[in-house]
């Protein structure tokens, strides 16, 4: 008897670890959608992958051990450097309603202070010159180019990465693409393409050799792609989809008419927190959040962050207390299960910042209240700059360049960088900053923390 499995209704650009951990987890749920996923980069998922056929394994950890799901809704990997046209006639196929996104926030091609597609980065320049893209952005206007050239309808651009309404932003820098390649095109995009924002939450730690040993021991099957997730997940979704993709309502997908008050609880409240507790974290020598966590100090420090700098600045979701939300968050941190690394959370610090702690600070310092708990974050994200490796940041050079003889002069220097910093913020902050980076400069991280508890 010859299998069934689904066929293609999404082509997603990014099949890493968190897609396959959280987005292919409700289509599995779902049933009947398949997924093309794209690699921008290399072809190591894909190798890994193909020899189960791209099935893979799904491990939900907690404290108490593994839950082992095995996911099938993957029908191939497709590796763009080699085959740029194959992603674009994929896009254009008409049985592809949604083409999806996980490209992390340095993906977007964009300045994290403006939002604004950055006509200079590498990759633009490349896609403005020629009409076999290499950035995702690029693939999405080449892509609906294909598809308006076949008379098709443009299929729904579903952001689900960490930026403060993604769908907005991947309208503007795709529309904004297009108009430098083709002005009609662009109009197009703008009057017919479809872009809902999302919110998606679920932490999904890097998978080690010894993780792979271990699901493979406890499966009985050899699996070179296994993805580790913790048992809480979350997608949110706003209501300006195509009638068809609200079929993932059916399978606890949350569909919204405003996506705000979910993105900044979550961008604010988890993503900010997790960003704050890499760089105290590795500044105080621990490696995993439920480590850095286990500390009195840290976990008193980012009570305080959520009770009296983040939550003022948030407007509760129907039915969420806050409150309630940021237990949940320190529960979830905790889970020894999980081996999160900071190491991994740090990485890419200047597109995460703006979204992440910036924003809070904006908006907490013009509401009147204080911020010294998430500029002490930031302080910390500066303490890193002199060890950064170009692998950890596309700001790396930058970001080194900044650090200067005195701790004033660094924060002065960085406070300059308005991709990151917008200058009236940047201006605002200079003195609490300069003074707590000092502070961190001078006496050490736990001195630091210590006045949190």
């Amino acid at each position: 008897m010859t299998e069934t499995r689904p066929p293609v209704r999404i082509v997603h650009l990014g099949l890493g670890a968190f897609c396959r951990a959280h987005i292919c987890s409700y289509l599995q749920d779902l049933g009947g959608w398949g997924v093309l996923g794209v690699s921008l980069r290399s072809a190591s998922v894909r190798d890994a992958l193909a020899p189960r056929d791209f099935r893979y394994t799904a491990a939900a950890l907690s404290s108490d051990g593994l839950e082992l799901r095995q996911i099938d809704v993957v029908r191939g990997c497709l590796v763009a450097p080699e085959d740029p046209a194959a992603v674009i006639a994929a896009m254009a196929d008409p049985a592809v309603s949604l083409v999806s996104l996980t490209v992390t926030e340095k993906g977007y091609c964009h300045d994290p202070a403006t939002g604004i597609l950055n006509a200079d980065h590498p990759a633009i320049r490349h896609d403005l010159r020629n009409p076999l893209p290499r950035s995702a952005i690029g693939f999405l206007v080449r892509g609906l180019a294909a598809r308006r050239q076949a008379g098709l309808a443009p299929f729904t651009v579903l952001s689900c990465d960490n930026l403060s309404d993604n769908g907005a932003l991947t309208r503007a820098v795709t529309v904004d693409l297009a108009r430098h390649i083709d002005p009609d095109l662009a109009d197009w995009i703008a009057a017919e393409g479809v872009f809902p924002s999302s919110m998606v939450d679920r932490i999904v730690p890097a998978t080690t050799p010894a993780d792979i040993e271990r699901i493979a021991a406890l499966s009985s099957r050899t699996d070179a792609a296994p993805v580790l997730h913790e048992p809480f997940s979350q997608w949110v979704i706003t209501d300006d989809l195509a009638d068809d993709i609200a079929e993932l309502a059916t399978v606890g997908v949350q569909i919204v008419p405003q996506i705000a008050p979910f993105e900044h609880m979550k961008l604010r409240m988890l993503n900010g927190a997790h960003s704050a507790l890499a760089y105290l974290g590795l500044c105080a020598g621990f490696a995993t959040v439920a480590e850095a966590v286990a500390d009195k100090s840290m976990a008193a420090y980012l009570q305080h962050l959520w009770q009296h700098e983040v939550i003022p600045t948030l407007t509760a979701p129907p039915d969420t207390d806050l409150g309630v939300y940021a237990g949940t968050l320190m529960t979830r941190f905790a889970n020894t299960g999980i081996q999160h690394r900071l190491s991994q959370i740090a990485m890419d610090g200047s597109q995460k910042i703006p979204q992440r702690l910036l924003a809070t600070v904006d908006d907490a310092l013009a509401q009147g209240g204080k911020a010294d708990a998430l500029l002490l974050g930031l302080a910390a994200w500066i303490a890193r700059f002199e060890t950064l490796q170009g692998s950890d940041d596309p700001m790396a050079n930058h970001l080194r360049a900044c650090v200067a003889d005195t701790p004033a002069q660094t924060v002065a220097n960085v406070l300059s960088l308005e991709t990151v910093f917008d200058p009236a913020l940047a201006a605002r902050i200079k003195t609490p900053l300069t003074e707590i980076y000092t502070a961190l400069h001078t006496t050490g991280v736990h001195r630091c923390l210590a006045k949190y508890g």
